[in-house]
């Protein structure tokens, strides 16, 4: 069993924060910002939406909602790592949509936004991470408008074959190495596989999905089964007026 305890997710993302965007691309190949492109396209943005993107360590979901064609109007980034946060606010001024992406220190497990008050959620990678999935994904659907979309990126493990060998060679032995070196901290990559392992299967995360009151769910496979683009939509009849949308009580806003 894998510890996920809040505070020690956090303190390995916060010592992690300088080199997690270049670990990414770099361990990626760069594929990983075409899965973020394909999740915000999933959502059919309108270019009149609120965006929250959940799990949004440095931001690079919400930068991509907002850059999207049509893009979304605005995004509230929410993480529980403040290190995370830090790095996502230097990219978010240095393109100068302070503005447009606000972020957020707060908990998956109780969101700090009001009930329907988002268009759109969006978690890329991070629903391994949380504690309580249950929770979180309740949270998520509190959060949406009905009608309102989610679309989640998470890793997982390819079901057989040479991607499968492949993969388990490159996840197992080459990425925790190639972490290690470059981050600096001894465990952060080796906690990768270890999440990816034990986080529940496609058909799983589809009927809790289900289960938490989505409708029109879809899973999508992606680069060969390595990642998977889950889609899944509050129903319009949960629709009810909550006022404009807005933050309620959060650790720190930056």
């Amino acid at each position: 069993m894998i510890d996920k305890q809040p505070a020690r997710i956090a303190g390995m993302f916060d010592a992690i924060a300088g080199a997690y965007d270049f670990l990414n691309h770099l361990l990626s190949a760069g594929l990983d910002r075409r899965w973020r492109r394909r999740a915000i396209e999933a959502l059919g943005l309108t270019g009149r939406e609120t965006v929250l993107d959940l799990c949004t360590g440095t931001a690079d979901a919400g930068l991509a909602a907002l850059a999207g064609t049509p893009g979304a109007a605005r995004v509230i980034g929410v993480d529980f790592s403040g290190g995370m946060l830090r790095h996502g606010a230097l990219k978010i001024r240095r393109r100068g949509v302070s503005g447009a992406l606000w972020l957020v220190q707060g908990d998956a497990a109780r969101l700090p936004v009001r009930s329907a008050s988002v268009d759109a959620v969006t978690v890329a990678f991070g629903l391994r991470n949380v504690e309580r999935l249950s929770e979180t994904l309740a949270e998520i659907h509190r959060s949406l408008v009905g009608g309102g979309r989610l679309a989640a990126l998470e890793f997982a493990m390819p079901q057989g074959g040479p991607v499968r060998a492949m993969y388990l060679w490159y996840f197992t032995r080459v990425l925790p190495v190639v972490g290690r070196a470059i981050s600096r901290h001894g465990s952060a990559y080796s906690y990768l596989p270890a999440s990816v392992g034990t986080f529940p299967a496609p058909s799983t995360v589809t009927d809790l999905l289900r289960s938490h009151g989505f409708t029109s769910i879809a899973s999508v496979r992606l680069t060969g089964g390595i990642v998977y683009l889950y889609v899944g939509t509050k129903a319009p009849a949960e629709a009810f007026t909550a006022g404009p949308p807005g933050i309620r009580a959060a650790t720190a806003v930056l």
